[in-house]
């Protein structure tokens, strides 16, 4: 089904809701696509059911239409989103006298249980980071990278977005703007710092071509990294260190927060360092690491 934004006034009310979370909610680009692509699917399948208006929509549609993902093999965790997005916009139609009433007020998200995030090894991290050849421009850009991510515990959207100005070497810090524009500021680390100074002096300046690039790390063509460039690099890169299992990326984040816990750091400092707003988010942290100290002594102690 087509739908032309110029002539459908549902249309126009998913973009003004999307400009709206752009301009005032500050959520991250990838959440807003994703609260696009809901809203224009649930939309969809309105009109498949004749239902023209959001307006006429009651709890019962949205119901069915969950129903419906469900039964499509949809995951949880995806829906629990979509009534996120739902909600948001209906809240503001309500404030903006698009929608008399509210057809989520009495729709509760079903809590989906935190998984917990699969981690690599210290002497993983150190065969990951060691993988690139640093003798070539991308293989010296890539150990940056790799350093900064387990040094700071980037997410891989911070990496490519970070600007060049935000790092300073000679106080060893890093100005990060995380989700919702929460800024932070993380140490860098002696070994991330050498490897991001010899970067800039012997990869940068051949691989942005005379141009004035405002990111600190370039693609190979000259241009700043998207997410996925990133995260192909990395998978290449793990399986060249013989790492195997299921890689994701947000893998040397999760590394870099375990790894942290294992060695006595507390909670909140941890918190701040990933730029959590609840704390409840990094407890999952801790269980991944009392799993690994259980492995540990089974592994190790004569009684395990």
């Amino acid at each position: 089904m087509s739908i032309s934004p110029a002539t459908d006034p549902n249309i126009e009310k998913i973009q003004s809701f999307l400009r709206f979370l752009v301009l005032s909610e500050g959520l991250s680009q990838n959440t807003i696509a994703a609260y696009k692509q809901d809203l224009h699917h649930f939309y969809i399948w309105l009109s498949e059911q004749s239902v023209t208006q959001f307006s006429d929509v009651t709890r019962t549609h949205i119901e069915d239409f969950l129903f419906f993902l469900q039964q499509s093999g949809r995951k949880e965790r995806s829906n629990v989103r979509l009534l996120s997005a739902l909600k948001r916009f209906y809240q503001w139609g309500g404030v903006n006298n698009f929608f008399n009433q509210d057809p989520t007020v009495l729709l509760k998200a079903t809590k989906v249980p935190k998984s917990i995030p699969s981690v690599i090894s210290e002497k993983q991290v150190e065969d990951l980071l060691n993988a690139p050849d640093v003798m070539s421009s991308l293989g010296l850009r890539d150990r940056a990278i790799l350093e900064m991510m387990y040094a700071c515990g980037l997410r891989v959207s911070e990496v490519v977005e970070l600007p060049f100005e935000q790092v300073n070497l000679s106080a060893g810090l890093v100005q990060v703007m995380g989700k919702g524009s929460k800024e932070r500021i993380i140490p860098l680390g002696e070994v991330a710092i050498e490897w991001i100074e010899r970067y800039l002096k012997e990869s940068r300046p051949i691989l942005v071509k005379g141009r004035w690039i405002s990111t600190l790390f370039i693609s190979r063509i000259g241009r700043p990294m998207t997410r996925q460039t990133l995260w192909h690099r990395v998978k290449n890169l793990a399986f060249d260190a013989g790492i195997q299992g299921k890689l994701s990326p947000h893998t040397l984040r999760h590394a870099f927060a375990t790894h942290l816990i294992n060695h006595g750091a507390d909670l909140r400092t941890v918190q701040l360092l990933l730029g959590h707003s609840d704390l409840s988010t990094t407890q999952i942290y801790t269980h991944v690491a009392k799993e690994r100290l259980h492995q540990l002594h089974q592994q190790h102690h004569p009684r395990g």
